[in-house]
């Protein structure tokens, strides 16, 4: 996740349909992911709402980092945050939403702080959604990273503190790192580390009263009806397909 992948890189997939998508059964898989979660009050969108997509490259995903304007494909990319503001966008078209995406290849949770002035508390937003923690542990096999699930607990907890110090009134929506394994990039060595990350990501949604979207139930549920390579390009990257169970699954546990 050090370079952002392009849309061109997804071209064996790009024949998925949304006729296609219905067939297999995604509200299912949606509704069976997220049977056993206890989350927060789904949320409520008020007019004039500003909406944040925060995270890595799976965020990220094609968007023009010098584009500023909200509600566009320049800023918001072509992946999960794309269709799920879509989504948004037409259910919700008489409330003026503002929708952005800051997410940046490559970030683990220091590197969210690091850049939190400018591409969080400054946009004000009411609605905040966190998608980290791939790469928190991913970089630790491939990029020379010395953190732990330790570092990253502290670090996202004090990042969230001064979240809600300076927008005590923020709706918080934190995503699951997830992975596929047995798909390029993932294989044995993610385990059993990488799963203590989706736990920690869900201990501290349920700590900060934060809505909790279960991605890796969803991706797990999903491959009994097709194979883990469907859904995921490398074991991380979602494939057109995964981009848009990521987005349903937001939907459907947020409430929106």
């Amino acid at each position: 996740m050090f370079n952002r992948f392009k849309p061109s890189r997804r071209n064996f997939i790009k024949t998925a349909s949304v006729g296609t998508l219905a067939a297999v059964g995604i509200p299912q898989i949606v509704s069976a992911a997220l049977a056993t979660e206890k989350s927060a009050s789904k949320l409520k969108f008020s007019t004039g709402d500003v909406v944040l997509f925060q995270g890595d490259s799976i965020t990220d995903w094609g968007r023009d980092h010098k584009k500023t304007e909200p509600n566009t494909t320049s800023d918001l990319g072509s992946g999960y945050a794309l269709i799920t503001a879509s989504k948004l966008l037409l259910d919700h078209a008489d409330k003026g939403l503002k929708i952005f995406n800051k997410g940046i290849s490559g970030n683990k949770v220091y590197q969210l702080a690091e850049r939190w002035d400018t591409d969080c508390l400054a946009l004000k937003p009411n609605v905040l959604s966190i998608h980290i923690g791939v790469n928190d542990f991913w970089h630790t096999l491939t990029g020379g990273y010395t953190g732990t699930i330790d570092t990253y607990i502290a670090d996202y907890k004090k990042l969230l503190t001064r979240t809600k110090q300076a927008l005590p009134d923020v709706k918080l929506v934190i995503c699951e790192p997830f992975a596929s394994k047995g798909v390029r990039a993932v294989d044995d060595k993610w385990y059993p580390t990488f799963p203590q990350f989706g736990k920690a990501a869900r201990d501290i949604a349920n700590e900060f009263g934060a809505i909790f979207v279960p991605y890796q139930a969803a991706f797990d549920k999903a491959e009994a009806t097709a194979p883990a390579a469907y859904w995921s390009l490398d074991g991380v990257h979602p494939s057109v397909a995964g981009e848009a169970l990521m987005a349903q699954t937001w939907i459907k546990a947020v409430g929106a």
